[in-house]
């Protein structure tokens, strides 16, 4: 197995390409230990002193590292743990992937804003090792979780702000801005 690995926008955070499916569909973000029972694969990262979060993603893992730590020595122990994983066999994910619920019925603003992000947004974000994922639309404010690469990444601000927003704003005219959520 060879694991590609490509640099982030996010100096704090690596994309791991394992050349297989990791998830297929879907997204998980895990931001501490405790929160990785449900992935094999985030348990065994989280043993690696100096990971910070693991998110995982249709055919990558984003990995973010601790302030204190260095990827000099913390990448090799990463890309050991993702190789003895895949070479154990285990399911990446116990549960399945975290979804983006759309519900019937849902506001057709909300649908146009969702359909925007799905097809123009998360697959350019991706490439970056992250994901966003739409929280919530209020009085003409898209409301938007960054994870991954993207969550703590300096450019996201500029990302939400000067790209996601003004494409928003273009499509669909009852957005006024645009507001990262925790």
């Amino acid at each position: 197995m060879f694991i590609q690995t490509e640099p982030t926008p996010n100096p704090a955070s690596l994309k791991f390409l394992p050349g297989e499916s990791v998830l297929g569909q879907g997204t998980a973000q895990f931001d501490e230990p405790d929160q990785a029972g449900p992935s094999p694969l985030a348990t065994r990262l989280f043993r690696i002193h100096g990971v910070a979060a693991v998110f995982l993603g249709g055919d990558f893992i984003t990995v973010s590292k601790a302030d204190t730590a260095d990827w000099s020595v913390l990448k090799p122990m990463v890309l050991g743990a993702i190789m003895d994983h895949y070479t154990a066999g285990e399911p990446i994910l116990v549960n399945g992937p975290q979804g983006d619920d759309v519900t019937d019925g849902e506001d057709p603003v909300i649908r146009q804003i969702r359909e925007l992000l799905d097809t123009r947004v998360r697959p350019a974000v991706a490439q970056d090792g992250g994901d966003i994922i739409f929280h919530d639309f209020q009085d003409g404010v898209v409301y938007l979780h960054m994870r991954g690469a993207c969550s703590g990444c300096p450019s996201s601000t500029a990302t939400l702000k000067h790209g996601i927003e003004n494409m928003l704003r273009y499509y669909v005219p009852e957005v006024r801005g645009v507001e990262a959520v925790m």
